[in-house]
């Protein structure tokens, strides 16, 4: 095997404080910027970092974020302003060519814009006047369900609760979000499985973990908070398996910046005992092996199934029918590796399985998951200390947004609870999420858009066809903090609403306000920003969406909006009344500096499922899904007996967080530019190629009636070869910008997520090597 360069470094440490610090220096925010670092995740006054989801842990550090953290801090806090001067000087068409990266850097927006067609020019609106636009156009559709309201995970709650109440009271559960693209499967198999989408793992459970398996995620990157539990879970003896295609160098060690031992005598913590290098999508075949070992030889909890469980014979008779012939080929792993690990499973008295979106965002998404839940069921790993399910999620409230109500599907039990607490009716029929709103508005049905906080267009698969899409709209709304990609598709009229973000005062005429957001771990927290806001034309997004209600929904005035965007206290109170787990909820955030913890009725094993118990579940797909994927190359026209189909994900750099693009080094993959594809050395070898070579990635025709690719070939590139310790017959690009290789029909069948993780396509070398990726 040919040796791959790799990071020799420990994860975090100086790097990170060198990285962080350039950060701060690169948006002009290093006094502004370090002021609210040392405000962040902190338990009184302090503002919750909107970098990630990771909980806070109980006892109290002085400085308590990351890396990742601070890049999105230094994002927020930039002085420099994207506002009517910006907008004098460039054309939306001249902004459509901006990178992701120019857009983010271009300045925070500091005042109401309403795009101007005549000069091809956003221009400043009044608030008042862009309220009454919106209402008019609102007021002009045949049905409430022609327009789409969109929700980014870094909506607060009491905001999002206003949002969903705003949006059903004008008719419609037209509510996707980022939950629909991220964790839609962990929250549609665990409510299937469990009776609630969510965690049932406290981040003290980590602390007395005995066996950590890790599925598909890269915390070093994505949320490093977490790298300082795993060192101490491997400390404390726990033993610690990633299950990834992807070799993270960033998953090693870690150099823990907050350790001034560390960080003076260069130590590091151990994190990671060993890699399984699986093949793209075949998690649910590794599970079914584990799964089938374990019963066959008698290793599972018989108690625990018998008294908490159902389905159990259904999924034993499915597992034995399994081959291990089947088995291997689907996970690209040998008979014995899977039962040395089933063995571990076996010995463990405490597992937590933990994942992220390289388990989700697969066709066979939902399969994945259930499979997870399956492997906790037999070993009776629910419920218990050191032990259970733990999704990581992405946005620091998306799981609070979703708490709130901000979904397609909502219950039964949350719209009763709104018609008897606001007294009318609620639409109770279900919206669009992402896919098929996405779908909707490509077909010319939606004659609204709407976003709070996101960048949906670039976000969801067919980019370039959504962002089509939106220019034949009536009326596109954003509010936001940010310029982004989705904002420059103006339909007939688009109007840009700037809002105050997490870091900034809350005032209003009862004082200074504060929200709350909801973690990974179902940990309710207060979020309090301290910095003066950027302008004084900005407002909360409370206070957007109190004042848009009372124009949209006119004489109907029995539900104070504005008086809840004045005290966030009134807005609790509701929630109270409204949300299940929020009773009490100002007495309790008020009296206690860490907030409190949702009752999670599946730690107490108390299943709210349709039997009563804890369900398994018989996967959908088979397990040999994805190397069928791979062997049909009955499409496939060349003469080059090189081609193949290869299996393509998708992965963020450790300068982006989402599509905010920070910069454009990736410190633990060796490269300081985007435009990239990930190959092992060994199939470059194999193909005769070389690090730096540009090859063209691309999918065949789309057969999609509704999106612009219809008997087009789907193509990225040239991107630039190089190296990557990834599976064989695997090759990774860059999120978002790989998008358009994905399509809205290619998705797991019950939660739509799109499959972002694999995809297969054909790669074709049309040049030679550029030598242009350097390690950095």
């Amino acid at each position: 095997m040919r040796k791959i360069p790799i990071y020799s470094h420990p994860a975090a440490g100086w790097p990170a404080l060198i990285s962080s610090t350039r950060k701060l220096m690169d948006y002009q925010t290093f006094l502004r910027g370090s002021v609210s670092v040392l405000k962040s995740n902190q338990p009184q006054g302090g503002f919750d970092c909107p970098g990630c989801a990771w909980p806070d842990h109980k006892s109290h550090k002085r400085i308590d974020v990351c890396e990742n953290g601070i890049k999105v801090v230094a994002s927020e806090t930039m002085t420099k302003k994207a506002d009517a001067q910006f907008f004098a000087r460039h054309t939306v068409t001249e902004l459509q060519g901006w990178s992701g990266y120019e857009l983010e850097h271009s300045g925070r927006l500091s005042e109401p814009v309403y795009y101007d067609a005549a000069q091809d020019r956003y221009v400043p609106i009044p608030w008042e006047a862009a309220y009454s636009l919106i209402a008019e156009q609102l007021g002009q559709l045949d049905s409430p369900n022609e327009a789409l309201f969109y929700t980014s995970g870094r909506v607060t709650n009491e905001p999002a609760f206003l949002y969903q109440l705003f949006v059903r009271c004008f008719g419609t559960n037209n509510l996707p979000d980022c939950s629909n693209m991220c964790h839609e499967p962990t929250s549609v198999m665990l409510s299937k499985q469990l009776g609630i989408g969510k965690a049932t793992v406290m981040l003290e459970d980590f602390e007395q973990a005995k066996l950590i398996l890790m599925f598909g995620q890269n915390p070093a990157t994505n949320h490093p908070r977490m790298l300082e539990m795993l060192a101490h879970a491997h400390e404390q003896g726990c033993r610690i398996i990633s299950i990834n295609p992807m070799r993270e160098q960033g998953l090693s060690r870690f150099r823990n910046p907050q350790k001034p031992t560390h960080m003076a005598a260069g130590q590091s913590d151990d994190m990671v005992d060993d890699v399984i290098q699986i093949q793209i999508g075949g998690d649910a075949a590794l599970l079914t092996g584990i799964a089938k070992w374990l019963i066959e030889n008698d290793r599972i909890n018989h108690d625990f199934i018998t008294t908490h469980t159902a389905g159990f014979e259904p999924l034993k008779q499915w597992l034995t029918e399994q081959t291990w012939e089947d088995i291997t080929l689907g996970c690209s792993i040998s008979q014995s590796d899977i039962i040395s690990l089933a063995g571990l499973v076996a010995d463990s008295s405490a597992t937590i399985c933990t994942w992220g979106m390289g388990i989700t965002q697969h066709v066979q998404g939902d399969d994945n998951v259930a499979m997870i839940t399956n492997l906790l069921l037999l070993m009776g790993m629910i419920g218990i200390d050191g032990a259970g399910a733990s999704p990581i999620r992405g946005h620091s409230n998306v799981q609070g947004d979703r708490t709130m109500g901000i979904h397609e599907r909502p219950s039964k039990t949350l719209l009763d609870s709104l018609e008897r607490v606001f007294e009318r009716p609620m639409p109770k029929e279900h919206g669009y999420d992402v896919v098929t709103g996405a779908k909707a508005l490509i077909k010319g049905e939606l004659k609204v858009f709407m976003g709070m906080g996101g960048n949906y267009a670039v976000a969801a698969p067919d980019t370039s066809a959504i962002q089509q899409a939106l220019t034949t709209t009536q009326l596109n709304i954003f509010v936001g903090t940010k310029l982004n990609e989705t904002m420059l598709y103006p339909g007939a009229n688009n109007v840009i609403l700037p809002c105050l973000g997490r870091t900034e005062r809350i005032l209003t005429t009862k004082g200074e306000q504060f929200a709350t957001i909801e973690d990974s771990m179902c940990q309710i927290v207060p979020t309090q920003g301290k910095l003066k806001p950027v302008s004084d034309t900005l407002k909360s997004e409370a206070k957007i969406i109190a004042e848009l209600a009372t124009h949209v929904l006119g004489a109907d005035s029995s539900i104070p909006w504005l008086a809840m965007s004045e005290d966030f206290d009134l807005i609790r109170d509701y929630i109270a009344q409204t949300i299940n787990g929020f009773e009490d909820f100002n007495q309790r955030i008020h009296n206690s500096q860490r907030g409190f913890h949702l009752y999670h009725a599946a730690r107490h094993r108390v299943w709210n499922t349709e039997s009563g118990k804890a369900q398994f579940e018989v996967p959908q797909y088979p397990i040999t899904y994805v190397a069928a994927q791979m062997a049909d190359t009955h499409d496939i026209d060349h003469e080059d007996t090189t081609q193949k189909v290869w299996q393509l994900t998708s992965v963020r750099s450790h300068d982006q967080f989402n599509t905010m693009i920070f910069g454009f080094k990736d410190r633990y993959r060796q490269t300081n530019r985007r435009d990239v594809l990930f190959m092992h050395p060994d199939e470059m070898s194999r193909l005769g190629w070389q690090k730096g070579d540009q090859v063209m990635v691309s999918r065949h025709a789309s057969s999609s009636s509704h999106t612009a690719y219809k008997n087009k070939p789907r193509v990225l590139g040239p991107l630039i070869l190089t190296e990557m310790d990834i599976a064989a017959n695997a090759v990774a690009a860059y999120y978002p910008e790989c998008n358009d290789l994905f399509d809205l029909d290619t998705h797991a069948p019950d939660s739509h997520i799109p499959a972002y993780k694999s995809t297969t396509v054909i790669l074709e070398r049309v040049n030679t090597s550029v030598q242009t990726v350097e390690p950095v």
